[in-house]
């Protein structure tokens, strides 16, 4: 895609204003978002400003955008913001947690229902009396791609927040899980109070990088480095994240 002089661009992603593709995968890393594109058809690589790496293809004849959105709530939300002036209607977040309940092990996938709001971007949006909650449709729809594909998963609600280094973080995990928490990441809660408000339809799907009561830091060292289990669990998070825009328009066909 040639970058004319009169073609209009969203100013962090680098994306063009009419580009007209609904469904989204986002990566944090943009290294994963080159991974994730390899598995679509004809994948055509768009723009790579600051931590945002898109390309666009299809799968199985839907066209499928797969940006990167860096790391944490506030390059997070920006995304979504542009990428709703560019058409996108529902976006699933793909990326790496830790696990606070010991039944999500490494390498499974969280479907996330709703994430506790422990982190500050989300409260430029709505006081911490709204919900952040996935997208009912578009998570069931990931809950059968993943059962489809005969892929581990769980489902329950996540915590985002800001601090990975926090010096508390132990006993933070620790008083989480007693509530029933499943699992820990930076992003969800962000994309789902922005997405509610903006009007885009969004899920997170996390790949366990790290086990319960585990060193966080030492377990994402060894996902970097492209762990056997957090690589497949990172491969079942893409194609889950596919599948599911492939049953939503499954359910639209008469």
């Amino acid at each position: 895609m040639g970058n004319t002089e009169t073609e209009k661009r969203m100013p962090h992603i680098q994306i063009p204003e009419d580009l007209g593709i609904a469904y989204a995968v986002l990566p944090g890393d943009p290294a994963r978002a080159e991974r994730a594109s390899r598995y679509l058809e004809n994948p055509e690589f768009l723009a790579f400003n600051r931590e945002y790496k898109s390309y666009r293809g299809t799968w199985h004849g839907i066209p499928v955008l797969v940006m990167s959105t860096g790391m944490g709530g506030p390059s997070t939300a920006i995304a979504l913001e542009e990428l709703k002036k560019t058409g996108v209607r529902a976006a699933i977040r793909i990326g790496s947690c830790g696990a606070l309940q010991p039944e999500a092990k490494v390498g499974d996938l969280v479907l996330v229902e709703a994430a506790v709001r422990d982190e500050g971007t989300s409260l430029g949006y709505a006081p911490l009396s709204y919900p952040a909650v996935a997208d009912f449709e578009l998570l069931l729809a990931c809950r059968e791609s993943a059962a489809k594909q005969g892929f581990s998963w769980h489902m329950g609600i996540g915590r985002s927040h800001d601090c990975l280094y926090r010096d508390e973080n132990p006993q933070i995990y620790e008083e989480w899980a007693r509530r029933g928490v499943m699992s820990s990441d930076m992003e969800t809660a962000p994309l789902y109070v922005t997405g509610r408000i903006r009007g885009v339809k969004t899920a997170s799907i996390l790949n366990v990088v790290a086990g319960c009561k585990s060193d966080v830091a030492e377990d994402i060292g060894r996902y970097a480095d492209g762990e056997k289990l957090t690589a497949l669990g990172e491969e079942h998070e893409i194609l889950t994240a596919f599948g599911a825009f492939e049953c939503l328009e499954h359910d639209k066909r008469p």
